[in-house]
């Protein structure tokens, strides 16, 4: 009889379309992420935010890695603290990221309805990658893959703060060059 596994201390989701440019750097991250930790982190890569509320459903803490397009320079690395912690964001919270992302119904939308539902985790970390480029089959734009390794350590660091999930962190994951 197999004993039941200990549920994760956290969650890191990976949003994003895999063939789609830079719209797949969320799942580059989640990759070298689920390397880097432990079994008490979750991680899970996901195409369409939609239903991330479900997703985070019994997490109290998440970090959502998806592509932005705000206006800043390819590769830009932004990390927003949008958790019910935090309480309600200013109205240009989400500017810098992009506030629809990459996608019709983004991760800002997904996050405010889970706050108006009380269903948004205590402890919610968007890391958002400034993408350049969304074209269908392309792989990484190069500004993108080598800020890879930022958003890595930027997702462990905001793991450091859940006690015991984080097994070793830093650049030793594999990540794409």
């Amino acid at each position: 009889m197999a004993r039941p596994r200990a549920p994760a201390a956290a969650l890191v989701v990976g949003l994003g379309s895999p063939d789609r440019g830079d719209d797949a750097v969320g799942g580059h991250v989640a990759r070298a992420v689920a390397a880097a930790t432990n079994r008490r982190v979750a991680v899970l890569e996901h195409e369409d935010p939609t239903d991330l509320i479900e997703l985070w459903s019994g997490h109290d803490r998440v970090v959502v890695v998806d592509a932005t397009c705000s206006g800043a320079a390819p590769g830009t690395v932004v990390v927003l603290e949008a958790g019910a912690e935090q309480g309600l964001l200013p109205t240009d919270a989400w500017a810098r990221t992009g506030r629809g992302g990459t996608h019709a119904f983004g991760l800002a939308a997904a996050v405010e309805l889970a706050r108006v539902l009380g269903r948004l985790p205590a402890r919610l970390t968007v890391v958002g990658v400034e993408a350049v480029s969304f074209e269908p089959g392309a792989p990484l734009s190069r500004a993108v893959a080598d800020t890879v390794p930022d958003a890595v350590d930027a997702v462990l660091g905001a793991l450091q703060a859940t006690a015991g999930a984080v097994a070793h962190g830093g650049r030793g994951a594999d990540v794409p060059r």
